[in-house]
């Protein structure tokens, strides 16, 4: 009887959460900048990590650990005309200078500075997979305000999800075909070195604008 108890009460524990906290007050403890050994150009202010852009360096923020599967969960926001995103299945490589030359990317931008005759389709805006996928709403909040991304990567089982700010705005396949066909179909057809491997760190883009994380969390798949 007591055993039964037992099992009975563990089942209604809550399980749990296996969520990584990826924004320590140490911003090395997990990243570094692209290329580096050190972190340079961020800064972190009370758990907010902060880029100050430098003319000098390319310096994206990369995860000291390679990722395959997992949900991501970050909040972020920019100043006027800011622009950064969030990469996964990043091959970091000296042959290769920024991240965006082989890493899809999540789009973190300042919606109402850029206008929509430059972003085509909306596929450059924020919720898209840069030039790839077209986010079915708009749904980010004013400039300078905080928002929300929980970012679905499984090659499991093929499936890519965004979420911005409570909203489901794009699902996408990772491989086969129907990815094929979307890197085709983009600016990224005839880079050689794009989206080749299901692992690596993530990222977040050095576009040369301020912008601020924070409260960023993992969990693998």
């Amino acid at each position: 009887m007591i055993n039964s108890l037992l099992f009975i009460l563990l089942t209604l524990l809550p399980k749990q959460s296996n969520w990584i906290n990826l924004s320590s007050d140490k911003i090395s403890d997990n990243w570094h900048t692209y290329l580096s050994e050190s972190v340079d150009g961020w800064e972190s202010n009370d758990g907010v990590y902060i880029l100050n852009p430098s003319d000098e360096k390319n310096n994206g923020l990369v995860s000291n650990k390679d990722y395959h599967s997992f949900i991501l969960s970050v909040e972020w926001k920019v100043d006027k005309g800011g622009n950064s995103g969030i990469f996964w299945a990043l091959k970091e490589d000296p042959k290769y200078s920024v991240p965006y030359l082989t890493a899809p990317e999540v789009q973190v931008i300042d919606d109402d500075f850029y206008d929509e005759a430059v972003i085509e389709n909306h596929n450059h805006m924020n919720g898209s997979v840069y030039d790839m996928v077209t986010p079915s709403s708009l749904a980010a909040n004013p400039t300078g305000q905080w928002n929300q991304y929980i970012i679905e990567i499984n090659y499991k089982k093929n499936i890519g999800k965004v979420n911005l700010n409570g909203v489901d705005v794009s699902i996408f396949p990772l491989k086969g075909k129907a990815w094929g066909k979307m890197v085709k179909n983009s600016k990224f057809d005839t880079w050689e070195g794009f989206a080749k491997t299901e692992k690596g760190p993530i990222a977040f883009q050095d576009h040369g604008t301020k912008v601020y994380y924070r409260n960023i969390k993992i969990k693998e798949l």
